[in-house]
């Protein structure tokens, strides 16, 4: 069997395995990474080929999943031919897709090639969250792979000569300052800069959102939402040496890879992991990174795309409202509340936003909330918004 069958033989037993999930486990990613760790066939190049086709039937698949019944062949053909064209995946992809035209850019464009619908792409709800998601030239961008961004922490300098060194192009962001963009194949952990805690992983989006906020140097900041640590690590940056800040999470795993990041980063010192204490009259600021239905982040998470129901999103939008009326009793007086998700929708945005703001006294706004596009900074998708307590 030639080299390409072989790999067409291990997608098709890949996706078989996942097929069952793929409408249903928001937790895709990490079933996806089981299977292809547990695969002893497979080493590191392997897995980048498997993950990039798996990803990219998933952001397709109801281009892909019907002739997964009739025509299999076909339908790893058009994985193949739709896939990004990474080092990974050149070779596989010229051989399979084979005879087929190069494949365009837009979505409208390949599905007049394919004979497919396009707007099938786009789950029914989607037409009243985020009607400009169904247009070009968000639908298109967020059907795209997603880009490689760090944060640069310190020495600058230094980091742009390394990533030279190692022929890495590095490309500014334009809205964030010290937020560059790298090969989508740059083995970034295996960098001096990553290890040495110059840098970050951390999408544009991600940044931009307090970027855009004009945060003072100096105060306490809870960030009531932490997680594995992104927005903890610049917020205590922009803080500077008198800031600190609180991460809290119900997850102590994602803490404890905070408490790591934050050591690497040299920013241990200014960022108290779980503690539960309040300072005496409240914090000066409270980020609410909220969880949320995730449609900002379908290039990396597709099979959000699938999996998200108007269900899921009115009950993300209740637990929002709850976290923010929470931490709204947190804060000082003269203190700053912001509240994020990584979300399109206007029920767990402006919606939530008015709800809070209707409901609470003791708060008014801070500016107009903003949607953080994927198609204007290409990181994933946000929405900010910032309230005050006067």
């Amino acid at each position: 069997m030639s080299r390409s069958g072989s790999q067409l033989r291990t997608l098709s037993g890949l996706l078989g395995h996942l097929r069952p999930h793929w409408r249903r486990d928001s937790g895709l990613p990490s079933r996806i990474e089981a299977l292809l760790r547990g695969d002893r066939r497979l080493g590191s190049r392997d897995r980048r080929l498997y993950r990039e086709l798996i990803y990219t039937a998933l952001r397709y698949l109801p281009w892909v999943e019907p002739p997964l019944d009739g025509a299999p062949e076909e339908a790893l053909r058009r994985i193949a031919w739709l896939a990004a064209d990474t080092a990974a995946t050149r070779a596989f992809r010229e051989e399979v897709a084979r005879g087929l035209p190069a494949c365009p850019p837009g979505v409208d464009e390949r599905a007049s090639l394919l004979g497919a619908d396009p707007a099938a792409l786009s789950p029914g709800w989607l037409a009243s969250e985020c009607p400009e998601a169904l247009r070009r030239p968000l639908r298109d961008v967020l059907l795209g792979r997603a880009p490689l961004w760090v944060r640069v922490q310190r020495e600058e300098e230094a980091v742009r000569e390394e990533f030279g060194r190692l022929g890495w192009s590095v490309r500014p962001s334009p809205w964030v300052v010290g937020a560059f963009e790298l090969p989508v194949d740059a083995d970034v952990a295996r960098s001096e800069a990553y290890r040495l805690g110059r840098v970050e992983v951390q999408d544009a989006g991600s940044q931009r959102v307090l970027a855009s906020l004009g945060i003072e140097p100096g105060g306490h900041w809870l960030d009531a939402c932490a997680g594995a640590g992104g927005k903890t690590l610049q917020l205590a940056s922009l803080l500077g040496g008198s800031g600190r800040v609180s991460a809290r999470d119900l997850r102590p795993a994602a803490l404890e890879e905070l408490r790591v990041r934050a050591e690497r980063a040299g920013l241990g010192e200014r960022i108290e992991i779980g503690s539960q204490v309040d300072p005496q009259g409240g914090f000066d600021g409270i980020l609410v990174d909220a969880p949320c239905s995730g449609s900002g982040t379908w290039r990396r998470a597709p099979h959000l795309r699938w999996t998200t129901t108007p269900g899921s999103i009115a009950r993300a939008a209740s637990l929002q409202a709850s976290l923010l009326r929470e931490a709204a009793q947190r804060v000082r007086r003269g203190g700053r509340l912001v509240y994020a998700t990584c979300s399109l929708c206007e029920s767990e945005n402006e919606a939530v936003r008015s709800a809070f703001l209707a409901a609470e006294g003791s708060l008014e706004p801070d500016g107009p909330g903003a949607r953080l596009m994927p198609d204007q900074h290409d990181g994933d998708g946000f929405y900010v918004a910032s309230f005050r307590k006067p």
